[in-house]
């Protein structure tokens, strides 16, 4: 608003995913887009996380808000090497062989990406429930994963969306970058080591957000929360034995800092008596 008609475009993650999972608040992009509308700018949504993993229709099922162009990543290619952006006709018309905009890159098109990503796609649309299962699982290890922390006095905050979950060891809802940084990252380096010891391989970052797939099953959510469960307590019962051998190491330094301060005095009062003996001035 402070620079009308000097700005083409604004570029957002609805829903970001590489600071941990931190979901933007409906209220602020409906705002963005008002703005948008309003000064004439293209709205841009970068889904290269979210896109057909939050949902077939991307953040759109959780904000309902029409972004004017969706970029995705390698989820369309099945996995492979691959991107893409889609939008509005107005603007997609204006590119070739429509239009006189020539777009090409490194990811357009190969040919392997493309059949496993068609591949990708057609089983997503043909199976409605997909989402559903999806979202259940990943809710059962959020929750379960909370409840076992909450049980050794760990604070955790949680977020799933669809196939996308996120945890931040912090006590605070966690909804922007800085709140993210407020994070226990060292604690969370802690649970991965104790969790990949058990099998299961969580995101080796903080800041990072995971993702349940259609090959997983109720099984290997409680198998996870079993494994958490477990490290959770290895970890208490690590830090109390930390604990107890550093309030063993002060009570040693606090003695040999009164055994010191003895012998300075000592070595003071002995210093005293040959200066007196010696008759020196």
């Amino acid at each position: 608003e402070a620079n009308p008609g000097t700005i083409g475009a604004l570029i957002i993650e609805p829903i970001a995913g590489n600071m941990g999972l931190v979901p933007a608040d409906n209220e602020f992009l409906s705002e963005l887009r008002r703005i948008c509308d309003q000064n004439g700018a293209v709205l841009i949504f970068d889904e290269v996380m979210s896109g057909f993993r939050a949902s077939r229709r991307g953040s759109f099922e959780f904000n309902g808000i029409e972004a004017d162009l969706v970029t995705f990543g390698k989820v369309i290619g099945g996995g492979c090497p691959a991107a893409a952006f889609g939008g509005k006709a107005a603007i997609m018309d204006c590119l070739s062989p429509e239009g006189a905009v020539y777009q090409a890159g490194t990811l357009s098109g190969n040919p392997v990406a493309m059949a496993a990503g068609i591949a990708s796609l057609s089983k997503i649309f043909a199976d409605h429930n997909l989402y559903d299962r999806l979202n259940k699982l990943a809710v059962l290890f959020a929750h379960g994963l909370k409840s076992v922390a909450a049980k050794y006095g760990i604070a955790l905050q949680t977020t799933v969306r669809g196939s996308m979950f996120g945890f931040f060891f912090t006590a605070s809802e966690v909804k922007n970058y800085d709140d993210a940084l407020k994070s226990d990252v060292k604690l969370y380096a802690k649970f991965h080591a104790k969790m990949l010891k058990k099998g299961v391989y969580l995101a080796p970052s903080q800041f990072e957000t995971g993702f349940i797939c259609d090959a997983m099953s109720e099984e290997d959510i409680k198998f996870a929360i079993k494994a958490a469960d477990e490290s959770f307590a290895e970890i208490v019962a690590q830090n109390a034995s930390e604990n107890e051998e550093m309030r063993e190491v002060k009570a040693r330094i606090a003695d040999l800092e009164e055994r010191l301060k003895e012998a300075r005095k000592e070595r003071e009062a002995i210093q005293e008596r040959m200066k007196n003996s010696w008759g020196f001035a």
